[in-house]
């Protein structure tokens, strides 16, 4: 396993995160038992996961993954070997504190300590907001993505959830904060704002990337190398759909996309080509495309961790032994060919 800095934290967090969200509902208890087992006899010292979780996201489901989380800890006894990251969630979820949960110095109380609870845990080391109150354009948002908010009320909000954070880092609730689904202009504010005014600084941002979405390049990006600031890359097989499996529609017995309700924004016509073509590419090289498109998540520079999820063994050992390969400079060129022909496919 490779380790990287997460941000100017100190800590040394895995390449590979083990992502979490799909227990409580595609995967039972014991199966999240038994892959964060594995995951740490691969090295794996980071986990992620929400309040929010598991996924899709519903009343019923809301905090399972944190639970089946807290069982583990409670039964190996093994909390110091992990590097807990969780998420409070933005506004619009109906279920979460009657609906009332905008990011604020209340919500924030009131999520952490649901998610101690739930986790058995004294206390989480990336604790991190997982959208903006304002809105932003990640979940494929960004095509009527029109940014209009008060600027010194939101400046205000921001100052508001670093003085909470603060106070919770001090009571030895959390250890560090993050961001999740934020803009280029929303993570310079919050950088500016704890520099400023000697509050705790952002230590990374959990935004989507993959081989088809790569919204965060170039202005992200900058900022991520530049601030130190890393990426936490979730979705880096776009939900699965980079494997082919869903190809033209087909829609395989109990996979993600078959159980989630609603259209999925990712599966588009051009999506469908730019997968082909990456399935080319792999296919050229003899490369296995899920560990091809996860290997070149791992080698962006920019990444502090790739967070892979799994409904089964096999899925979660293959996207782990990812971290084992580095892509040629033949591949990095074929796999920015399709690029240049499908930038954003979705």
């Amino acid at each position: 396993m490779q380790y990287r800095k997460l941000g100017r934290t100190g800590l040394d967090v895995s390449l590979i995160c083990l992502g979490t969200m799909t227990w409580g509902m595609q995967n039972s208890e014991a199966e999240g038992h038994e892959q964060m087992d594995y995951a740490l006899t691969r090295g794996i010292n980071f986990f992620d996961t929400a309040e929010m979780y598991a996924i899709p996201p519903t009343a019923e489901t809301y905090g399972k993954t944190e639970e089946i989380i807290g069982t583990w800890f409670a039964n190996c006894k093994n909390r110091d070997q992990v590097i807990l990251a969780s998420k409070i969630a933005g506004p619009g979820l109906p279920w979460i504190r009657n609906g009332e949960n905008h990011i604020n110095r209340k919500n924030i109380l009131e999520a952490v300590e649901g998610s101690l609870k739930r986790l058995q845990t004294d206390y989480i080391d990336l604790y991190q907001l997982h959208w903006p109150n304002r809105g932003s354009y990640s979940f494929q948002q960004y095509w009527g993505y029109a940014p209009d908010f008060d600027k010194s009320a939101v400046e205000s909000n921001f100052v508001d959830v670093l003085e909470t954070m603060g106070e919770l880092i001090k009571a030895g609730k959390i250890r560090h904060v993050g961001l999740s689904n934020e803009t280029a202009w929303g993570t310079m504010k919050w950088l500016e704002l704890s520099e400023h005014k000697s509050l705790p600084r952002m230590a990374s941002i959990q935004n989507e990337y993959s081989l088809l979405s790569r919204t965060v390049q170039p202005d992200l990006h900058e900022i991520m190398m530049a601030e130190e600031c890393g990426l936490l890359a979730w979705s880096p097989l776009a939900r699965g759909m980079i494997s082919g499996k869903y190809l033209d529609g087909a829609r395989p017995d109990g996979a993600r996309l078959t159980i989630t309700p609603g259209q999925e924004r990712r599966d588009t016509l051009h999506a469908n080509n730019a997968i082909k073509a990456y399935i080319a590419v792999a296919k050229k090289h003899d490369l296995d495309v899920c560990q091809m498109a996860l290997a070149f998540v791992n080698m962006r520079p920019f990444v502090t961790a790739n967070i892979i999820g799994a409904t089964n063994m096999e899925q979660l050992k293959t996207n782990i032994d990812s971290v084992d390969l580095t892509l040629s400079n033949e591949v990095l060129a074929d796999i920015d060919a399709v690029y240049r022909e499908y930038p954003r496919p979705y």
